[in-house]
């Protein structure tokens, strides 16, 4: 597919029709078709459109709007194969994650149409008796989003869907390794009659569309999920003109297994939680800490489980894990495992490219002693690679746990009430699991990290409202 850029509901090539190819990370051979590298004239275009449009939507009842979701979503639920096919080919994720991801685009949109007939304010007591005081809800009128290629199908509708529920038009920039994916999705909002201008797509360049987008005057807030320097930028541009901006960036999300765990359940959490994706998941597993007197064989369990992974074409059923989403992903974990090395790492499993394959394949690799001062430690790799760490006390493993940067998803196995409390209270992260996988997020609750994750908002569920759109307080005498 050769992907053009939609804008004013139109797909139309960009301003000097320069176009980069998408090849497929699991086989080499298969091209899956081309995205536009757009200008600062593609950008203005598509900016423009939503700022016409922006009126006329916003003057919609919540209830119109809504429909124009469901109608979306009816439409993602027939192509769901299509879709899930394209994202395993453009990003390597196994064809049975992407079906199970599409399913929740499609629950996504319905819940954000559903929120088109809930309430948007609150009437408030006023000291004059004969006054009646309440607050409103008012979109933020045009909203830029940039997605990361991890996610390409739900990452983006739970940002654009509730963008457009509460009254905002959306100029989005899919990531460069997945667009043809949210192209398909924006087909399905254009076959529901969603009006011209109120979603537009343009590809291209970070460093171009991206920025333009966090810097443009007429951008009044941008959701932002992708890497911690990027994000930080983001959020200064936005800052210095007065934009509201989100966003989510990194973890480094531990698992405490603690002596009285079921082993044999949190193996198989710890290790779908770490490789799925191939690891590159925010909420990925990257650091198990685990209670010195079952060290040992919660590691030998962990390595005899890993062993029988299976890596390999994503698009194949019996395959377990994919590919590394790119060339540069493939490199940064392997600069990350020769790393853990050099620091005195012991490398039990794993840890090489896989070179008898035609894509950027990666053994599933776990690391032995390995303490808080090893890069690998603290540092968000992005692949499928795990630390493992022993502790005393629980005291010493939330130390060890909270000992980074990162704050965003965290998860332990254990059957004592109080060690789940503790864990529950004094871990600081967004998203806290007991006796599941730390990689879970469930759409109809509040997403985000605490620390360097987050820009301390929450996305997904009832909290995306407090984001894309502002408090109006209204006063009637």
């Amino acid at each position: 597919m050769d992907m053009k850029n939609f804008i004013n509901g139109v797909w139309t090539a960009s301003a000097y029709n320069q176009t980069t190819d998408i090849i497929n990370p699991g086989n080499l051979q298969d091209k899956v078709g081309t995205f536009q590298d757009s200008t600062e004239e593609d950008l203005q275009q598509a900016i423009q459109s939503a700022k016409d449009a922006k009126t006329a939507w916003r003057k919609l009842s919540g209830a119109a709007r809504g429909q124009y979701l469901y109608k979306a979503a009816e439409i993602l639920e027939k192509k769901a194969d299509e879709v899930a096919e394209i994202a395993t080919r453009e990003m390597g994720k196994t064809l049975l994650e992407t079906k199970g991801e599409t399913a929740r685009g499609v629950a996504i949109l319905r819940y954000y149409a559903g929120e088109g007939m809930r309430e948007e304010g609150n009437v408030i007591p006023s000291t004059d008796p004969d006054a009646l005081m309440f607050t409103k809800r008012s979109p933020l009128g045009v909203v830029g989003v940039i997605t990361p290629w991890n996610f390409p199908i739900a990452i983006p509708l739970w940002k654009v869907a509730p963008a457009l529920i509460y009254g905002n038009t959306v100029v989005i920039k899919p990531a460069s390794e997945s667009p043809i994916t949210f192209a398909k999705i924006a087909e399905c909002f254009e076959e529901a009659g969603l009006p011209a201008g109120v979603l537009n797509v343009v590809t291209g360049k970070g460093s171009l569309i991206g920025s333009g987008l966090s810097t443009h005057k007429d951008i009044d807030g941008i959701t932002f999920t992708g890497s911690n320097a990027v994000g930080r930028t983001i959020g200064a541009n936005a800052l210095q003109r007065g934009a509201k901006y989100q966003l989510e960036m990194g973890g480094k999300n531990p698992v405490i297994i603690a002596k009285d765990a079921d082993l044999e359940a949190a193996a198989d959490a710890t290790i779908s939680g770490a490789f799925k994706s191939t690891g590159q998941k925010c909420t990925a597993t990257s650091r198990v800490i685990i209670h010195q007197d079952i060290y040992e064989e919660f590691k030998q369990l962990l390595v005899e489980k890993t062993q029988k992974i299976t890596v390999g074409d994503s698009l194949e059923k019996d395959v377990w894990m994919g590919p590394c989403a790119s060339k540069s992903q493939l490199d940064n974990a392997l600069s990350y495992i020769e790393k853990g090395k050099e620091e005195g790492a012991e490398l039990l499993c794993g840890g090489k490219q896989i070179e008898d394959s035609s894509g950027y394949y990666l053994e599933p690799t776990i690391f032995d002693q390995v303490n808080n001062n090893m890069t690998i430690a603290q540092e968000e790799i992005f692949g499928p690679v795990i630390a493992l760490m022993p502790f005393s006390t629980m005291e010493g493993a939330l130390d060890i746990a909270n000992d980074v940067d990162y704050g965003l998803s965290a998860a332990i196995f254990t059957t004592n009430v109080q060690h789940s409390l503790s864990f529950i209270d004094d871990m600081d992260a967004g998203l806290v699991r007991v006796n599941a996988e730390s990689a879970g997020v469930e759409l109809q609750a509040p997403f985000g990290g605490m620390k360097q994750s987050s820009s301390h908002s929450r996305e997904q569920g009832k909290a995306a409202q407090e984001f894309f759109t502002d408090i109006k307080t209204v006063f009637v005498k």
